[in-house]
Parts: structure tokens; C-alpha cells; sequence
């Protein structure tokens, strides 16, 4: 990566992702010149006051022919109209982005408008249930694995030129304290599809299911708190960009459903004939390759920092557990009494917004003599 002041850095979309990338990019290179452009004015313009970039856009025009690295950071479906509008203004030099989930589709309209040679796919596997750029923050990426799919011409080692692009993108996210990871876009498809976009899709069947099955009294509604609401969790994300990402990640999701459905199957078999011995075997082998995955993996869902605690039903308990984190500068996403502990331990369930908080606040509370139970 080039290191004079002259570098300049282009967004199309400056929403969370792209938000959170531009603030990295200010924190550690704070002489690199950003511009951006995105459809809302107001994005734009909170942008510019808090430092984020130094040019606002409002329109796809000669400005972001300077740039070194152009992100495209829109909505899947916009992002291959606006590579029509950037064809003729990225110069050779220039690494092209982007930020989706989903890759096949854009690497196709990539080779069609003849852009290979200039392209390198990525996707920051970070995230936020909320949305947009007031909620981006620099550190988003951080410790997050970061998937490069660069294209054929990029990653073809007979083009110096070209492998040069690879190696300087791949230091630049490193450089950004995210974790790079090259791989071929079509296998980026198939593994996102089946960690990523398969667990979203269950996750939002399931709460309909409950939806359309529950009592009138919504009985379901009521009791599902604590382990359903944590493995449903995901179901709360954009419903927008998940229509997007199925209907452009349609045949890889199609047939990872199939092969679900029928691990679906192969359970209701074992249950319907009371098999005991396959029963224990599935619970088992789910139990231990769960188990074996790292603590601190930087997966494409983003973990949640909680602890559970126990405290005493009485006047003022949760107002002293706050106060004795406040007063020892630890922030609190959320906090709030489990009345179906069932698949907890501990009362009173407290959310952290980065794990360090969480392993201070376990180790201040049981300081405290509080019983905790960390997750």
C-alpha cells in the first residue's frame, strides 16, 4: 500500500460496513484523503462533521478517478448498476471492492464490463443487528475475518502486476487489524451459505413457526425467552438485505436447504422409530464439534458478550450490579431479569458491546460475591 498523503480512498455507500471501513481507515492512516457517496444527504453530511471523509459526493463522477482502493459498500442489487457508472473512471492502479455477503453475482458483471484485472471481492464477516452509519464504529472489523475472492486475472500468478494487487489489498486489511482470507469467489458462496445465510434463514422459519403455531393466549410468545430468543437472535436482522442475499445466492442456499432438510429428516426418523442409539450419537457429535470450535472465532454471526448472575429478588438488586460497573467505567448493551431458565444459569442476564468488558465485569462481580456464569 502506497504510504504518501496523497492516497485517496473511495466509497460508494457509506452505510454500516462501509461506515466502519472509512473509520478504520481515518484511525490508521489519517493522512489518506476519503471520499464517498451515498443517496442519503444526511449520511453525507454526518460524515463530514465527525471526520469520517473529506469529500462528500453527490453524484458517481471524475473525483473517484484518483482513487487507490474504491469500495463498493451499497446494497448487493445496487452495487452492479454503479459499476457501469465507474467503468471509465477507475484508472489501472485502482483496486475495486466491495463489502457483500454474497460474491458469484458481481464477479460475473466484474468480467462482463472487463473490470478483472482491477478487482479483488471482500467481505468483513462483521456485523451489528443495528444498521447504518451512525451505528458503524472503527473498530467493527477488528479481529473479524475479512474474505478477498479476487478474480482470475488478480489472483493468476503468470501477471505480476496483478499478484501485486492481491499482496497490497491483503496487506491493507491486515493493516486495518482484520484478519485476511483469500478464496475462490464460488467456494466463498458455498461456505458463507451454509454457516452464514442457512442459520439466518432457520432462525427466521423457526420464529414463524412459533408465530403461526402459538396459542391465543400466546403462550409461546410469552415463555420463549432466554435460549430461544438467543438462537433466534439473528431473525432480527434487515430483512431488506436478507431478500437480497437469497434471491443473488439463490442455487448455493437452494441446495444447502435440500441437504438440510433431509439431516431434518434423517432426525424425525430416529425419533419417530425411538432409536436410541442414533438419538444419543446426534446429540453427541453436535455437542462435540460445537465444542471444538475456538472460543474467540471470528465467524460471519457475531458473537454475543453476556454473563448470567445470581442476585436476590429484592429492591434496588439490579440498580447495585449497575452501579458497580458504571462507577468501574464498564458499559452495558443490555441487562434484564430470565424468566425461563431454562437453558440458562444465573437471573439476571447482562450483554456486553466487546468481550473485554464482559471478562472485567465477570471478574468485578464475583469480587463482589456475586455468582456469575459466563458464556
Amino acid at each position: 500500500m502506497q504510504t504518501k498523503t496523497s492516497t485517496t480512498i473511495g466509497f460508494i455507500g457509506l452505510g454500516l460496513i462501509g461506515g466502519s471501513i472509512a473509520k478504520a481507515i481515518r484511525q490508521y492512516y489519517p493522512d489518506y484523503q476519503i471520499l464517498a457517496f451515498d443517496k442519503s444527504r444526511e449520511t453525507l453530511a454526518l460524515a463530514m462533521q465527525d471526520g469520517t471523509i473529506d469529500i462528500s459526493c453527490t453524484a458517481i463522477d471524475e473525483q473517484f478517478s484518483h482513487c487507490s482502493y474504491l469500495f463498493l459498500c451499497a446494497p448487493i442489487s445496487y452495487n452492479n448498476a454503479y459499476l457501469s457508472q465507474l467503468k471509465d473512471l477507475i484508472h489501472p492502479d485502482c483496486i475495486l471492492t466491495d463489502v457483500g455477503s454474497v460474491k458469484t453475482a458481481i464477479h460475473e458483471e466484474i468480467t462482463r464490463l472487463g473490470l478483472d484485472a482491477n478487482f479483488i471481492g471482500g467481505h468483513p464477516m462483521a456485523g451489528s443487528e443495528k444498521s447504518g452509519f451512525a451505528n458503524s464504529k472503527a473498530h467493527l472489523i477488528e479481529n473479524a475475518y475479512y474474505i478477498l475472492t479476487p478474480s482470475d486475472k488478480v489472483s493468476s500468478e503468470k501477471l505480476e502486476d496483478s499478484s501485486e494487487k492481491l499482496e497490497d489489498y491483503r496487506c491493507f486489511v491486515q493493516s486495518l487489524k482484520a484478519l485476511p482470507i483469500v478464496l475462490d469467489y464460488r467456494l466463498h458462496d458455498t461456505v458463507t451459505g451454509t454457516i452464514s445465510h442457512l442459520p439466518h434463514i432457520i432462525a427466521s422459519c423457526l420464529v414463524n413457526f412459533v408465530k403461526s403455531t402459538d396459542t391465543k393466549e400466546e403462550l409461546m410468545k410469552l415463555l420463549a425467552a432466554g435460549g430461544f430468543k438467543d438462537i433466534t437472535r439473528i431473525a432480527s436482522s434487515s430483512p431488506i438485505m436478507w431478500q437480497q442475499i437469497c434471491l443473488k445466492n439463490k442455487d448455493n442456499i437452494s441446495r444447502i436447504l435440500d441437504a438440510y432438510i433431509e439431516e431434518l429428516n434423517r432426525a424425525k426418523i430416529s425419533i419417530d422409530a425411538g432409536n436410541e442409539r442414533e438419538l444419543f450419537s446426534f446429540f453427541e457429535s453436535s455437542r462435540d464439534y460445537r465444542n471444538s470450535m475456538p472460543d474467540h472465532s471470528a465467524g460471519p454471526i457475531k458473537k454475543i458478550f453476556a454473563l448470567y448472575c445470581d442476585i436476590i429478588d429484592e429492591a434496588g438488586g439490579i440498580a447495585t450490579i449497575a452501579t458497580i460497573l458504571a462507577s468501574n467505567h464498564i458499559s452495558i448493551k443490555n441487562i434484564g431479569i430470565i424468566h425461563n431458565r431454562e437453558f440458562e444459569e444465573g437471573v439476571l442476564r447482562i450483554e456486553f458491546y466487546e468481550e473485554d468488558a464482559s471478562v472485567k465485569a465477570a471478574a468485578l462481580l464475583q469480587k463482589y460475591r456475586y455468582i456469575v456464569y459466563e458464556v
